[in-house]
């Protein structure tokens, strides 16, 4: 039985329709709604200062979603996943800066596109390098394993190598013009604002595909209890490796992107803290949730720009204040993270959940 509102009495017989897209007309219009908001609202009715908060948010929510695959769906703790966001931005810096492309390659602007898919594969494949000791250890020992691919990947390899490449000192540049895709020049908050929400789009979408798949059913039993999964047939390194590289993929995807928003590119724009901060936009938007790392995102970001613009009417009285406001967004972040897990532990995810079944099961909510 169709119906706008899947009423009461209305339930799914098969595992397909639970799973699908398209539920009901109203969800139709919803989605329908937020894409309009995406890609119509925000670009053409928004301050210019309010997109790049957007192109920022979305930046975040790249990186988070393949903290959130590891963490949330597959149990699997990082906290180095900056290092493979480094991978991708250097690997798209090399390729458009640096490689001898074909005449028709430059001409048609199809470096830069190529060049993110090669960084999101080679990331993934950095990433499922660091992910192997996962096959023997988990919890603490898998933490330190993946902190040591930030210091070796950021700190040792990009630092005093990479960055090096072409007698640079520390720094790609990236003056307006380079990166092109297709006819297109990204050189503009607006362009750069489209091409992350299409960018996230696309991830949102293949993260949700795979979860509603056997893989996802598998990370999520791996997840639950590794050695029950195993005990039912499932490989479990097969499927954790897997889980590595899928998030690693989003991270070198998310890097490639960076590029376009920045016009240098240096190590300094990968700190070991924004590992951690990606962890702790998990945690505030909820765990095992897409909608968690998309809330999380946006709650971190907006809260520290509007943190931002109510410090800086005090610098006038206060001028050290603005200079030490690092130390005072570090601050506000833990602060956060702590009254998230005392008061919201499920995040606001959990939240969201709670006000759209409420609308859904109307009128009887209870």
């Amino acid at each position: 039985m169709s119906s706008v509102w899947l009423p009461c009495g209305d339930y799914h017989e098969n595992y397909e329709k639970d799973q699908g897209w398209w539920q009901t007309r109203f969800i139709k219009f919803k989605m329908i709604l937020l894409l309009a908001v995406l890609f119509i609202g925000i670009p053409l009715f928004a301050p210019e200062y309010w997109i790049g908060v957007a192109t920022m948010v979305g930046y975040t929510a790249m990186g988070a979603l393949g903290v959130q695959l590891l963490i949330g769906y597959a149990g699997l703790i990082t906290l180095g996943h900056a290092a493979f966001i480094a991978v991708g931005a250097y690997t798209s810096t090399l390729l458009v800066l640096q490689y001898p492309w074909p005449k028709f390659i430059v001409d048609y602007g199809l470096a830069y596109p190529i060049s993110i898919i090669v960084a999101g594969i080679l990331a993934g494949l950095w990433s499922v390098l660091f992910g192997l000791p996962s096959a023997k250890v988990k919890g603490f020992y898998l933490i330190l394993t993946t902190m040591a691919a930030q210091f070796i990947t950021v700190d040792f390899i990009l630092t005093q190598y990479v960055s090096k490449i072409g007698g640079r000192g520390q720094a790609f540049s990236l003056p307006p013009g380079t990166i092109k895709l297709g006819p297109w020049v990204i050189d503009s908050e607006r362009k750069i604002y489209y091409l992350m929400a299409v960018l996230l789009t696309l991830m949102v979408v293949v993260l949700a595909n795979l979860l509603r798949s056997r893989v996802g059913r598998a990370w999520v039993a791996i997840r639950d209890n590794d050695i029950a999964a195993e005990t039912l047939g499932i490989n479990v390194v097969w499927y954790k490796l897997l889980a590595f590289f899928v998030a690693g993929f989003f991270a070198g995807v998310a890097g490639a992107f960076w590029i376009s928003n920045t016009a240098a590119l240096s190590p300094e724009h990968f700190p070991w803290f924004w590992s951690l901060w990606l962890v702790g936009v998990i945690l505030i938007g909820g765990a095992g949730s897409i909608h968690g790392a998309i809330f999380g995102s946006a709650f971190m970001v907006i809260i520290m720009e509007l943190l931002q613009l109510a410090v800086i009417p005090l610098a006038d009285y206060y001028p050290k204040l603005l200079m030490d406001f690092a130390y005072v967004k570090d601050s506000a972040f833990g602060l956060a993270i702590c009254a998230f897990l005392i008061y919201e532990p499920n995040g606001l995810a959990y939240r969201w959940w709670q006000v759209k079944n409420y609308f859904n099961l109307w009128p009887f909510s209870y």
